[in-house]
């Protein structure tokens, strides 16, 4: 039974199948293990609706003004100092997704604060200390998700984000100027930038702090040790000094140096001064469709793609808006795996199924593969490339399946090919005819991992033979024999084995512990060169998630539940 819940603007949205006993009337602003039990979260969102920023476009420049209403988080807990919690950064992230989508014309992005000497305080400490763990670690997660977007756009779409720091920027708050591409402090002797998380809360800074200090802004070792256990943190002409911020100015002088300095990116920028961009509308739900067995604890994505004439110049692209198939269906796919992480985290694996034609993916794929420079078609590929990421790290298990009538090609075929088992239905259908995959253009650059590296070679690391031979029949409908030969599916059964083979293969893995399995799928999934990313998802999340669990932060008498109490948080002394 599908399960529908009102969403913040009043509009029907497609949650998931729902137990029996699920609330009906739940509030859908208010995450598990902070406000209420049960309830769900919504990842939709419009200006409209928002709480807790201010947007104003003066081309060629956007500006971003964090004003966090204090009573406006999920929980019964006050957002102080521009604190933020879940609620926060889904609105961020829908911000830059508009900016990307609906002003080509901003080409730099102005990120600063609304309070009086205060930038941002970070995470809310009464949030983490109360939310559930799987909601620590998943709000952590969507967090570094977004600010990767935000240096996504700045490396790939033109539109530059620069961080004016107004006033005291900690933890989080210092965490989200890093993702931007150039910093400025106020110089009025007061603000400062610090990483306190380790000496105060006893556990770290969980959205790419520690890794963006040493890997992005190349601060020495020593120093980076330094500043993460200096409370009050740095401010003015050391913190210049040491990397932690571009360029200081006075109070007076604030407001035009950052001026001067957005101007100077926008300037490098390649976005049209001149064009007009599309509305992001209501998410839909017409090309993913999700089922979900309860006792089995497998939900399967079905994504449908839609048949129909192509648009013939991106000028046509740009009139369909967010109605042309292939932008709908990544935003129906990204809300989808958004929902599931946070509302169901008991349903363990994803099972991957597409229904349509390859000729129909393929030629959507040759229309923006004939443009890379057009904004609209580079955004929509770029979108792609974020939301297969989203589906990487998950922590849940991927099984793709490829069937008559599906279509796993170009574009999509990177579901299967990013899935932990693929399995090919070895059969002619009378209607459909057999089962079939295609590689193109799509599966070899558009779309890298983590890692820096395609899914076809991260499949084949180490072995460039069976990489080159795997491109040498890019564009060829492989059926099942030729895909195994080629190593791209996992096994091939017949239509006699195929339903039992299934069956058993998401039966043992729903035996399986959830954190063992987790684990080796993470190690798996990303061989090769270790870079930020990785190291922000893999390194750091998995720090983050063991020392949350830990009694030194989250016990009774851990940091986190001690801060703000007056009494010092009481230690397991042995180190592990």
């Amino acid at each position: 039974m599908l399960w529908y819940a009102i969403g913040r603007k009043g509009g029907l949205a497609l949650l998931t199948d729902a137990p029996t006993d699920a609330p009906t009337d739940a509030p859908t602003d208010a995450p598990a293990g902070v406000a209420a039990r049960d309830v769900l979260v919504d990842f939709e969102r419009d200006p409209g609706s928002y709480r807790h920023w201010k947007v104003t476009v003066d081309p060629p420049v956007a500006t971003v003004v964090m004003s966090v209403d204090a009573a406006g988080g999920f929980g019964d807990y006050e957002l102080k100092l521009n604190s933020y919690d879940l609620s926060v950064d889904i609105e961020l992230a829908d911000i830059v997704q508009r900016l990307r989508f609906e002003h080509p014309e901003v080409r730099a992005v102005v990120l600063t604060g609304g309070l009086d000497k205060v930038f941002c305080a970070g995470a809310n400490i009464q949030m983490l200390a109360g939310a559930t763990h799987h909601h620590k670690v998943n709000f952590c997660k969507f967090t570094n998700e977004t600010r990767n977007g935000i240096e996504d756009a700045t490396t790939h779409s033109g539109q530059a984000w620069l961080a004016a720091i107004n006033g005291t920027a900690a933890g989080g708050g210092y965490e989200l100027a890093l993702t931007c591409d150039e910093i400025v402090l106020i110089d009025d002797r007061s603000s400062a930038v610090s990483l306190p998380e380790v000496p105060l809360l006893g556990v770290l800074p969980g959205t790419g702090g520690l890794t963006r200090l040493v890997d992005k802004r190349h601060v020495r070792r020593d120093l980076a040790d330094v500043f993460s256990t200096r409370i009050e943190g740095m401010r003015g002409t050391q913190a210049v000094e040491w990397g932690l911020v571009d360029s200081i100015a006075p109070k007076s002088a604030f407001a035009g140096r950052v001026r001067e300095r957005a101007l100077a990116r926008a300037e490098a920028s390649d976005r049209p001064a001149d064009a007009s961009g599309i509305t992001l509308g209501p998410i839909g739900q017409r090309h993913v469709g999700i089922d979900i067995d309860r006792d089995l604890r497998v939900a399967t994505f079905t994504l449908t793609v839609p048949g129909g004439d192509v648009p013939a110049s991106p000028d046509e692209v740009v009139a369909l808006g967010d109605q042309w198939w292939p932008l709908a269906l990544c935003r129906e796919l990204d809300d989808a795996i958004l929902r599931l992480r946070f509302n169901e985290p008991e349903i363990g694996t994803w099972v991957l199924q597409t229904r349509g034609s390859h000729t129909d993916v393929l030629a959507a794929d040759a229309l923006i593969g004939a443009h890379p420079d057009h904004w609209l078609l580079r955004e929509i590929r770029l979108y792609w490339k974020r939301t297969l990421k989203r589906l990487d790290v998950s922590a849940r298990t991927l099984v793709a399946l490829v069937d008559p009538g599906s279509c796993f090609a170009g574009t999509l075929a990177e579901l299967a090919l990013l899935a932990d088992r693929t399995y090919m239905l070895d059969h002619d259908d009378a209607e459909a005819g057999p089962a079939t995959m295609q590689l193109g253009p799509a599966n070899d650059g558009w779309y890298p991992m983590g890692n820096d590296l395609t899914r076809l070679q991260s499949r084949f690391y180490g072995h460039g033979d069976r990489l080159e031979e795997a491109r040498r029949h890019a564009g060829t409908a492989l059926r099942a024999v030729d895909a195994a030969r080629l190593g791209l599916v996992t096994a091939t059964p017949d239509d006699i084995d195929w339903d039992d083979e299934i069956r058993l293969v998401l039966e043992e893995r729903s035996s399986f512990s959830p954190d063992a399995v987790t684990g080796m799928e993470a190690n798996f999934r990303f061989v090769g060169p270790e870079t930020t990313e990785t190291k922000i998802f893999g390194r750091l999340t998995a720090w983050q998630n063991w020392i949350f669990q830990r009694p030194n932060a989250s016990g009774p008498d851990g940091a986190l539940r001690r801060y703000g109490t007056g009494s010092r948080p009481a230690y397991d002394r042995k180190r592990v």
